[in-house]
């Protein structure tokens, strides 16, 4: 049984929890999703996942508890896996259309050289989670490479581990990367995570694309 998470007292919106459920259930299938919210504690969600309004009413310790729950049932591989495609599906699912009221879809944004669009589109994803939420992020900018900090973590609350466990956000990271930089793919790892008791989850983000 998974271990119970404490209420953290602070929230992620109702529609971003829905957007990541609905992503999970395209990844693990309705039986995995299943699965993962009964071992979880979350079965209330089975029938009908958060409602479609920005609200901060999904406490980041149950939004912990499913990525936990992903170790559990599948083990450090598998969790892993199936939090980086969770991840890149929940940006791709409706993340993206946050981006959008950031102004990062718009024409102008869209005619900007791809450099361009990263070094401003990288911030805007930042404060979308700092406007939106209670998650804390922002992004320094280096010569070779940004550091995109998350101060407070919903992906890892109440968690604790010997290295960084918020693959969920990597994923989310490299498909939010490949979007603004119309369809580039990026290096993203996570050098630093507050489950193994640094300051900050922090992801270094090369900025020189794969592909």
């Amino acid at each position: 049984m998974n271990r119970q998470i404490p209420a953290s007292g602070y929230y992620y919106p109702n529609r971003i929890a829905r957007i990541y459920l609905q992503a999970m259930e395209e990844v693990m299938g309705r039986n995995g999703l299943n699965a993962l919210l009964n071992l979880t504690g979350l079965e209330r969600y089975k029938a009908e996942h958060p409602p479609n309004n920005l609200s901060k009413e999904f406490d980041f310790a149950d939004f912990s508890s499913l990525n936990q729950g992903l170790y559990d049932i599948y083990g450090a591989r598998g969790g892993r896996g199936l939090g980086l495609r969770g991840g890149r599906a929940t940006f791709d699912q409706g993340l993206k259309d946050f981006g959008a009221l950031a102004g990062v879809g718009d024409i102008a944004f869209k005619v900007l050289p791809y450099q361009t669009k990263v070094r401003v589109g990288l911030p805007a994803l930042a404060r979308i989670f700092s406007q939106f939420s209670d998650q804390i992020s922002y992004v320094e900018n280096y010569d070779d490479h940004f550091l995109y900090y998350i101060d407070r973590c919903p992906v890892c609350w109440g968690r604790e581990s010997e290295e960084p466990l918020c693959f969920v956000a990597t994923g989310l990271l490299q498909e939010g990367l490949r979007w603004v930089s119309g369809g580039r793919r990026y290096h993203v790892a996570e050098i630093s995570c507050l489950a193994a008791g640094d300051p900050s989850c922090v992801f270094r983000i090369e900025k020189k694309p794969l592909d």
